[in-house]
């Protein structure tokens, strides 16, 4: 009998054993599960525009199963901030995310007079593209003004009640080392945000520009590339400040992925949505490709985008100490790489130089599908 309860007593033993190992792989199960299905947060600010580009890098994070767009912050840049918010709310209401907050930002460069010296700029060097964004025209009164011209009807969203620069701070502090900002625009949002409150610099997991170009010309004058060029001042300020991580975009790889007519009518063939197949017909872009079929275009912001939901689109990237030439004169606004004997205070930066443009273009396409 004493033989049988010893028994009895190690077989307990063995399915309590048993039972606590399940117990344990099922725990560690579910937390691999939930850490790997952690979502990457993320903060857009941007110069908005309708579809391309920035209105497709937004829609893609919107919609990237891997991605928590947190917010989209609005610039001035090639748009007015009212247009940009006006924008902005229009496209994730036409995907059903217009439960993402959109939030006005600063409506100027960092220097009030940039737009003014920007004449200057043109009669003294008489150099660069004629294309000057929001600075060659006058400024929309409201973004429900803008809206309803555009789209003749009303919003059915509205942008949020604070300043962009207050979003960028109070999202940083309430999720700490999480948070990635996005910055495709001029950089004068975050570069007020990082000067008001630089205890959120530590706080902000990384920061991706689409901004500079590094190792070949600029866009807008022989020396620098849009973004940057029209408020160099903010640039400087974001590049220099000691974030953990800091990603470039620039003009280096942009111009390895030409954009062609017959891709944007692929592109448009591919769209099932009625309103953003719309966009893209009276968007800028349709009437360049058709007066002039060899006409080449870029996807910049979609880039920036792009490698935040997929990092391993990047093939080939050098890091570098990065600065932003802020002096009046012929090459301001260029954007500089220092592999040593870099100025102090400069920080350090990836410059991509090449991405995947097969596996880039494929996301671009699966996601228009869906939008």
């Amino acid at each position: 009998m004493k033989t049988f309860y010893k028994q009895l007593k190690t077989k307990k033993t063995k399915n309590l054993k048993l039972f606590l190992i399940s117990l344990i792989c099922c725990a560690l199960f579910i937390v691999t599960s939930a850490h790997a299905q952690k979502k990457e947060k993320v903060i857009l600010d941007t110069d908005m525009v309708e579809v391309f580009d920035d209105g497709i890098a937004m829609m893609m994070l919107a919609n990237a199963p891997g991605i928590d767009l947190l917010g989209v912050t609005v610039v001035v840049g090639n748009t007015w901030v009212n247009e940009g918010v006006a924008y902005g709310i229009r496209q994730l209401e036409i995907i059903g995310k217009e439960h993402i907050p959109v939030i006005s930002g600063v409506r100027e460069p960092i220097f009030p007079s940039r737009f003014e010296t920007i004449k200057n700029e043109r009669i003294l060097f008489g150099i660069g593209d004629a294309y000057v964004g929001a600075a060659g025209y006058p400024e929309p009164i409201t973004w429900e003004s803008v809206y309803y011209e555009k789209y003749g009807t009303e919003p059915t969203a509205k942008p949020l009640d604070m300043n962009a620069v207050n979003y960028i701070i109070e999202q940083v502090k309430n999720n700490p080392g999480e948070i990635s900002i996005i910055a495709i625009g001029t950089c004068v949002n975050l570069a007020m945000a990082v000067r008001i409150a630089p205890e959120i610099v530590p706080l902000v997991k990384r920061v991706i520009y689409m901004g500079g170009s590094f190792f070949k010309p600029g866009n807008t004058t022989p020396a620098a590339e849009f973004n940057w060029w029209l408020d160099p001042e903010a640039a400087k300020m974001c590049l220099r400040t000691p974030f953990k991580e800091q990603i470039i975009v620039g003009l280096d790889v942009c111009e390895t992925m030409p954009f062609k007519k017959d891709r944007y009518d692929e592109i448009i063939n591919l769209t099932k949505n009625a309103e953003i197949k719309s966009m893209l017909k009276r968007n800028f872009l349709y009437s360049l490709y058709y007066k002039d079929p060899t006409y080449v275009h870029y996807i910049w912001d979609v880039i920036a985008a792009a490698i935040m939901i997929d990092p391993t689109l990047i093939t080939e990237g050098v890091t570098r100490y990065v600065d932003v030439n802020s002096q009046f004169g012929f090459s301001y606004g260029q954007s500089i790489a220092y592999e040593n004997n870099q100025p102090a205070g400069t920080q350090q930066a990836r410059i991509i130089l090449k991405v995947d443009n097969n596996r880039l273009w494929k996301m671009v396409d699966d996601y228009i599908k869906d939008f």
